[in-house]
């Protein structure tokens, strides 16, 4: 699944992951420092910068240039120790899609920097100030159209770049299976696979790839937001009084959901995973039956039919409490942001502006933590798919196949199987 798109998989990810966290502490202890040194006087404003030009910035002219560096040092170094055929796509591409990703989620903070003005602008128009005229409120309505452009303009680029770097992927995948193809046929489900297998692994890491990089920099962006954000919260329902109110509700309330409803669906990945087992060999009898008229027959397709009957029945009854967590949870989740600023709201402590502020980036920030929680249903269909992938591939290191492959009710399926081929 990875050999055959990135370079020596194990030592490119565990490099990747290495040198983003040491170009990450560079740039926040030594980056001002060294922008310094190449003429870039990096000063930060008191006031939220408003509109497009929160990307001109200088510290945002220095950002880029850095990112560049840095992945060009990185893709550098793989080119020339371990060049592969998809290098470009997986390095050069990879490096650019999280960079789209950031900079998807800088225009939602820049957003976030709008809402302050507008919304106040509002609060003061509907309390009968006359100093908000309508031309205030047109210009702030202007500017967040350009904005909106901007945002819309790279989710659509980025999202046509992703297409295509994953089929790249799935490209790799299909012709490094079919290349092994004399030693990976006889396998259970062999074309699935090769087919189906790869082209679903595909579309889901398109999704869950992208959603994961962009939590991850959300968080990077809106911490330092909600933080700064935190000095307008200073009491908390039930616990009182604590340093960075906002952060620390939104860390333990993502938390709490996260592993809550992890431990809730825990046996779903692999009930999951049985179920493409189950298909795989019923439809894998048909296909013979296609042939073999003494293939395919009633008592042999009601037994395997009987397998898939029994495992859809044991999905649905884990499904149902899983939804039923996961849906009030989610429902609690609407309303938390605003159960922990009540004591702030009802003093007046804050503006209408500051409350649209805090509600989006406590929202922004909660929701990546609870990355898990809102991708769970995708993820078990990932792990079962990544599974079906990685007993198919144990063929070819000649290691063991997992024991997941022969465990309990496919014992007397796969044991039936051998012996008819």
């Amino acid at each position: 699944m990875f050999e055959c798109f990135f370079p020596r998989p194990k030592v490119f990810f565990s490099s990747a992951i290495i040198w983003i966290v040491l170009s990450t502490v560079i740039w926040f202890w030594l980056g001002e420092n060294i922008a310094s040194l190449i003429g870039l006087s990096i000063t930060e404003s008191s006031e939220p910068i408003i509109g497009l030009k929160y990307f001109v910035t200088t510290k945002f002219i220095w950002f880029y240039i850095y990112y560049l560096l840095s992945t060009l040092i990185f893709a550098s170094f793989w080119f020339k120790y371990s060049p592969h055929r998809w290098q470009y796509w997986s390095i050069l591409g990879s490096s650019l899609i999280i960079f789209s990703t950031y900079f998807g989620v800088q225009v939602m903070v820049a957003i976030n920097n709008w809402r302050r003005p507008f919304f106040d602008s509002i609060q003061s128009a509907l309390g009968g100030e006359s100093n908000i005229v309508s031309e205030d409120l047109y210009i702030l309505m202007l500017i967040f159209a350009q904005i909106a452009f901007i945002s819309l303009a790279v989710f659509v680029l980025t999202r046509f770049f992703v297409s295509h770097y994953i089929f790249r992927w799935r490209t790799a995948m299909n012709f490094y299976y079919t290349n092994h193809w004399q030693k990976l046929r006889n396998v259970e489900g062999a074309a699935q696979r090769v087919q189906e297998d790869t082209m679903r692994f595909a579309s889901i890491m398109e999704g869950l790839g992208v959603s994961i990089i962009d939590a991850v920099m959300t968080l990077i962006a809106f911490l330092p937001v909600l933080l700064a954000l935190s000095e307008y919260v200073t009491v908390l329902p039930i616990v009182g009084e604590i340093p960075a109110p906002l952060l620390n509700a939104a860390i333990f309330w993502s938390l709490f959901g996260t592993i809550f409803l992890a431990i809730v669906g825990i046996k779903l990945p692999g009930l999951e995973f049985r179920n493409q087992r189950v298909e795989a060999s019923l439809r894998k009898e048909l296909v013979y039956g296609e042939d073999d008229e003494e293939r395919a027959t009633p008592q042999t397709i009601s037994q395997l039919f009987s397998n898939v009957r029994k495992n859809y029945f044991r999905l649905y009854f884990h499904y149902l409490y899983f939804n039923v967590a996961r849906s009030f949870y989610l429902q609690a989740d609407n309303i938390f942001s605003y159960l922990i600023l009540i004591p702030t709201i009802v003093v007046g402590k804050i503006t209408f502006g500051i409350l649209q502020q805090i509600l989006t980036a406590f929202s922004q920030v909660s929701n990546s933590f609870q990355y898990i929680v809102n991708a769970w249903p995708t993820i078990i269909e990932l792990i079962s798919i990544f599974k079906r992938l990685q007993t198919f591939e144990a063929t070819l290191s000649g290691k063991s196949i997992s024991k997941i492959e022969y465990n309990n009710d496919d014992d007397v399926l796969v044991e039936d199987n051998a012996e008819k081929e």
